[in-house]
């Protein structure tokens, strides 16, 4: 007589706190690198989740504003152990990188100008252009899989690139898009959970669904209320201090104001971010001046956590240089917490909020057809980011061009960069075709850019 396969056990909290640990403070190289990471971690190794489940709550992810693979470290977490699990998993994904980049901006605000520091971030630019290249390839190969979403990543690189066009109406349409012909472009994802599961297979998750262990997971308004309340509270309750304490001109209200936006409104995590807030904090707030971009994402890179963390950068730098009565360094840190709390507080209100509806449509074809589609619309914005960086980087001087409704960024031949195409290239090579470890191709080309800088200034 056969007897069931028992059904994997629960998670322990505290063996759950130690593994969001371990990820947070490995989480190198960008959402692509920290995304498989977790699929090791989660999927692989520990078959805490399954695949199908753990590609639905990525697709969500992406979807939603902000970084996508704190989102789903969030989401998994939530899955696991409901709220507590999820502001641990959220929360421990980004702390060990927020410390670290609150220290780097300082020394960067204190040492930037110095021929060692200005070396070492001459070196970081060029080898971030070879980082994004390497994040479209591999976001494009785990996401393109279809010729329809190729062609959608091509129309969404052109509508941002050529057109000029915003992320939301950019991932707007794409969803829309892919919910038009969903039947075609997805296939359900549900994997029920059910006694006598092959132990190869069987996850964690399977084993809470069969015994009833994810009512948590099911929407409930009168919790979505409360959660939508206690979110916001958070969110404003900073800003409101900020404004009565300080008045309504404060840097530290601005930066609040503009980082809540961004958290709002921008799609595609840190890649995708980047070029809306350069171009405000550098031409509207003057808070950081050209290229500084570039110095705050190459920190953001040699760190763990959300490539994101570089708006905590431009945080430390507005409010240290517009101190309005405190040390510099006091500002700055005020400056870089308030950017990091009002970046990531809209986080967890997205996947509290949102996950148990989801979750209860993991079976709608139209839904995965229009996730799917906007995972496909994000290769092409950050495509687009990749081809402004290099320009940006690349050339010293770049202006604009209108033809009818197109746009063109038009660089001038003559301020091209060669040491930084030899960098970028070398970097672009290390990454792509030898594969060699992020960490070491960043070292790498910091120190040569130091060498560089040192025998330029004698």
């Amino acid at each position: 007589m056969s007897h069931p396969t028992p059904l994997p056990p629960s998670v322990p909290f505290g063996t759950a706190v130690r593994v969001w640990a371990r990820i947070g403070l490995l989480s190198f190289g960008g959402p692509a690198g920290q995304v498989a990471l977790m699929h090791k971690e989660l999927v692989e190794d520990h078959r805490w989740i399954d695949e199908a489940r753990f590609l639905h709550a990525l697709n969500y992810c992406m979807l939603l504003p902000g970084p996508e693979a704190q989102q789903l470290a969030t989401y998994i977490g939530w899955l696991l152990h409901k709220t507590p699990g999820a502001l641990v998993a959220g929360t421990l994904f980004v702390l060990p990188g927020c410390v670290m980049m609150l220290g780097l901006s300082a020394l960067y605000a204190e040492l930037g100008h110095t021929v060692v520091i200005g070396g070492l971030f001459f070196g970081l630019k060029a080898a971030v252009l070879a980082v994004v290249a390497e994040a479209v390839q591999r976001i494009g190969n785990r996401t393109l899989r279809t010729q329809q979403q190729a062609v959608i990543a091509l129309s969404a690189f052109a509508a941002l690139f050529l057109l000029d066009a915003p992320f939301p109406l950019v991932v707007v349409l794409a969803g829309l898009l892919g919910a038009l012909v969903g039947k075609r472009a997805a296939q359900s994802n549900a994997h029920p959970g059910q006694a006598g599961l092959d132990p190869q297979t069987a996850t964690v998750l399977d084993g809470m669904a069969a015994r009833g262990e994810l009512a948590h997971t099911l929407p409930v308004s009168g919790r979505a209320l409360r959660v939508a309340a206690v979110c916001l509270t958070l969110w404003v309750v900073p800003l409101a201090t900020v404004f009565v304490v300080q008045g309504p001109q404060a840097t530290l209200l601005a930066e609040g104001l503009f980082f809540s936006k961004a958290a709002v409104l921008t799609f595609g995590g840190a890649y995708a971010v980047l070029a809306y807030v350069a171009q405000d904090a550098v031409q509207v707030h003057h808070w950081l001046q050209p290229g500084e971009m570039l110095d705050g994402l190459g920190l953001a890179e040699t760190t763990p956590g959300p490539l994101i963390l570089v708006l905590q950068f431009v945080g430390f730098l507005a409010a240290y240089r517009q101190p309005a009565g405190l040390p510099p360094l006091a500002a700055g840190t005020l400056g870089a917490l308030i950017t990091v709390w009002v970046t990531f507080v809209p986080c967890f209100l997205w996947i509290l909020l949102g996950a148990p509806y989801v979750e209860a449509l993991r079976n709608q074809r139209r839904l995965q057809g229009a996730l799917q589609a906007i995972g496909a619309a994000v290769v092409g914005v950050v495509a687009n980011l990749m081809v402004w960086l290099a320009l940006h980087t690349l050339f010293g001087s770049v202006t604009v061009q209108h033809i009818g409704p197109i746009r063109l960024l038009v660089p001038q031949l003559a301020s091209l960069h060669g040491p930084v195409v030899v960098l970028a290239l070398v970097a672009a090579l290390a990454l792509l075709r030898f594969k060699v470890a992020l960490p070491k191709v960043l070292a790498g080309a910091a120190l040569a850019g130091l060498a560089f800088q040192v025998v330029v200034n004698g």
